[in-house]
């Protein structure tokens, strides 16, 4: 049974997603008609004359009704990319963002060797990707969530990449191992912030991913004390900051004892990430 056209069918899509304030509906609704259909939104483009199947055209304007009501757009499709990689994603962890994809290149061009480990790796997008790109003999990956430990693991899995999963509290359970390689992209939103963050990220993400004490820098401090003894002499910490504070951040690593610390910008122009190596200062 033949429903109405696929081009009316996406336009009646991003006129209700407008509405309902996304910021890109007409492409948001090209893709999610373009992920039920297993193709491309290029070809969802050229084909929007044909009459859209009744049932698959009833299922997307359900997904449609769920993004206008704040779902965010990977856990609706169930996957994101990140690098080279397409990830599943759902609401047992953060979705990876595009500034993070710097923190790699940050990483690989300072260590590509030896082991790492990511602390907090929610869907594992950070150690996957150090595992695909890199030359390291282990690349280890920890979180203290069950959910999203279960959920790198099926990322692991998805993309044949060897990690190995840990449950720990940033590095607690990983007592007498050591890296070349520490990276992280850590909880950083204070309490108040979080008291007002916009619901498409608060109704939706995990709170514990992203809430990190009272001034946003609880977890940030700990992993700046706790990874000197994760980090053999040598050795980089490379994380993701809050951009507003990234020089509170520096100041933070310096007094821990960490050198050769800089604060890099991502591809919005923020400070975004922090690098700093454990010794061989002169």
């Amino acid at each position: 049974m033949s429903g109405p056209a696929i081009g009316e069918l996406i336009e009646r899509a991003a006129t209700r997603l407008r509405t309902a304030g996304v910021t890109k509906p007409r492409r948001e609704a090209h893709r999610l008609w373009a992920w039920m259909n297993r193709t491309t939104p290029s070809q969802v483009y050229f084909g929007r004359d044909r009459g859209a199947d009744a049932e698959l055209a009833q299922a997307f304007e359900d997904a449609v009704a769920r993004r206008a009501a704040g779902e965010p757009l990977a856990y609706l499709l169930g996957s994101t990319g990140f690098r080279r990689l397409e990830l599943r994603c759902d609401r047992r962890a953060l979705i990876p963002r595009p500034e993070s994809e710097g923190l790699v290149d940050l990483a690989l061009a300072r260590v590509r060797q030896g082991r790492a480990v990511d602390l907090g790796t929610g869907t594992g997008c950070l150690a996957l990707a150090l595992a695909q790109e890199g030359a390291f003999s282990e690349v280890v990956a920890t979180d203290l969530s069950e959910d999203a430990l279960a959920l790198a693991r099926e990322n692991a899995a998805l993309t044949g990449l060897s990690i190995r999963l840990v449950r720990s509290d940033l590095g607690v359970g990983l007592a007498g191992e050591q890296f070349d390689l520490v990276v992280s992209n850590p909880p950083y939103i204070s309490e108040p912030e979080y008291a007002v963050l916009d619901d498409s990220v608060k109704a939706w993400e995990p709170a514990m991913a992203l809430v990190s004490g009272p001034d946003g820098l609880a977890v940030t401090r700990r992993m700046l004390d706790e990874a000197h003894s994760l980090v053999l002499s040598g050795g980089w910490l490379v994380m993701e900051l809050d951009s507003s504070r990234s020089a509170i951040v520096a100041e933070c690593a310096g007094r821990a004892g960490w050198t050769e610390i800089d604060v890099h910008d991502d591809l919005f122009g923020r400070p975004r990430y922090l690098t700093a190596r454990q010794g061989l200062a002169e």
